[in-house]
């Protein structure tokens, strides 16, 4: 793969895209991109009833169909839940994924999140995305990625950190034009739509999922919208990629 319109998403678990991105990422699509989404792990936690392999393996395949809505691949990095290791071994990987896709556009999860498993992958994907061009990490078929790619942090979980303060965006892209795609994303994930539905007697994966995305909307005076923060450390990209590839979608957070 790989060329100058690719879009790696690579975040902790299957249905964490489609619940924090798949907006944007449709946004992309239709401007051409081509679209991968990856997860550390299968989600083999998600399921009271299902042993690990079993739910993975279902996991897998709706993760895969949702990323199909939009003609792309899907990859898992095959951690676990709740064990996903800031480690040689899983940099290792992820190294080699962005060896492979060569994106032009990452994103991934806000460094400070409600769980660990997202913590975690915001820093192996930091990490990754420097560090795929050094010709001295050798991994066996892949040559080094000299490109660093323009790297966006999705939402917190509700836009908290683990006390509960406010992290606020300072990107925030209008999605009302892709909000049914993004549902129709979130609605392949069947496993997990179907266990909060059984719990709850409604349908809580949609309505959260919609209500924070109205949440972020009103913050911009949209109808639904998606929050991100850029990375802007040395060595990265910092023009707004986004903004130059999405225009009017795009609003800036100033101060």
């Amino acid at each position: 793969m790989g060329n100058d319109k690719s879009v790696l998403c690579l975040l902790a678990h299957p249905d964490d895209a489609e619940f924090q991105c798949a907006g944007t990422l449709t946004l992309l699509a239709e401007k051409g991109w081509e679209i991968v989404i990856a997860t550390m792990t299968p989600g083999q936690a998600g399921s009271t009833e299902l042993g690990s392999e079993e739910i993975s393996s279902i996991r897998r395949a709706e993760a895969a169909n949702s990323v199909a809505i939009l003609k792309g691949k899907y990859h898992c990095l095959e951690s676990e839940d709740v064990f996903v290791m800031y480690d040689r071994t899983t940099l290792l990987k992820a190294i080699e994924l962005i060896r492979t896709v060569k994106p032009t556009i990452v994103f991934t999860a806000s460094p400070s999140d409600y769980m660990i498993d997202h913590e975690v992958a915001s820093k192996i994907v930091m990490t990754a995305c420097l560090s795929a061009g050094i010709p001295n990490i050798k991994i066996k078929d892949t040559t080094p990625y000299n490109t660093i790619p323009y790297l966006y942090y999705c939402d917190a979980m509700q836009s908290k950190d683990i006390l509960g303060k406010e992290i606020k965006s300072d990107i925030y892209v209008d999605i009302s034009s892709t909000i049914a795609i993004k549902e129709k994303m979130l609605c392949c994930h069947k496993s997990q739509r179907a266990w909060l539905l059984k719990i709850s007697k409604v349908d809580e994966y949609v309505i959260m999922m919609k209500n924070y995305s109205k949440k972020k909307g009103r913050e911009i005076n949209c109808d639904y919208a998606e929050g991100f923060r850029q990375h802007l450390g040395f060595s990265y990209p910092s023009d707004n990629i986004l903004k130059s590839e999405l225009g009017d979608f795009v609003y800036i957070e100033r101060g």
